[in-house]
């Protein structure tokens, strides 16, 4: 990917974590913001989603950091295990896992709290969704074997990703939780979705790069010869 493309790639993905979090954060935490409003205190308001949007672009940068090193860990994985296949089954196992682990140790899910469980579950089902969702598209817009890698990374690296929020035990935490994993579902499915453009980009721009330098060393030996 050439210098002008990574960037464009960069800020469109910052950009996608800082609107997802500040709309998300507006809705779950609404009474906090409202209050604000009935105030009159917009400039508080304004501070207030700022530091939301902020807030994204940080997730967004932790995104982008997860992606670049996912494709790290893709390459070594089929290179470990020879073949596509067979590291297409240990990714489906890790995603087994993954998911085991939420259910039963991060969520820490108690009988006596439906509110608690309907969200945690409104969560789960959002993760493993926009994964399915944008799998799918992966595999339609490219091949048909990206659907298991891709779904890989929108589960297992996003839930990495999501991680210090699910570890950490304070009385407010689940607003977070849940304000935290919409931006890296976002910028993880615009990564995953559209690199291939970008890098076709790349591509077609050094091919114009190639032929205007072939083109003006032609012009200087025409030049120099008459």
């Amino acid at each position: 990917m050439t210098i002008r493309n990574w960037i464009k790639f960069f800020f469109n993905a910052l950009l996608i974590g800082g609107l997802t979090t500040a709309i998300v954060g507006l809705i779950v935490r609404w009474e906090f913001f409202s209050q604000y409003v009935s105030g009159g205190e917009i400039w508080q308001f304004i501070g207030a989603l700022l530091w939301m949007i902020f807030l994204g672009f940080t997730m967004s940068v932790v995104a982008q950091m997860g992606f670049f090193a996912y494709l790290t860990v893709h390459q070594f994985g089929v290179n470990l295990f020879k073949t596509l296949t067979l590291w297409n089954w240990v990714q489906l196992l890790i995603i087994t896992l993954v998911l085991f682990d939420l259910i039963f140790f991060r969520f820490r899910l108690t009988s006596g709290d439906t509110g608690r469980t309907l969200l945690y579950l409104l969560l789960l089902v959002s993760l493993v969704g926009v994964g399915i969702i944008t799998a799918y598209f992966k595999a339609k817009w490219t091949k048909k074997h990206t659907l298991i890698s891709a779904l890989f990374f929108m589960i297992v690296i996003t839930t990495l990703e999501w991680l210090p929020a699910l570890m950490v035990r304070s009385g407010n935490i689940d607003s977070w939780v849940t304000i935290l994993l919409y931006p890296l579902l976002a910028v993880n499915a615009y990564q995953i979705l559209m690199l291939p453009k970008y890098n076709r980009q790349s591509d077609e721009d050094k091919a114009k790069l190639d032929a205007r330098k072939k083109a003006r060393k032609k012009t200087t030996a025409t030049a120099k010869a008459k």
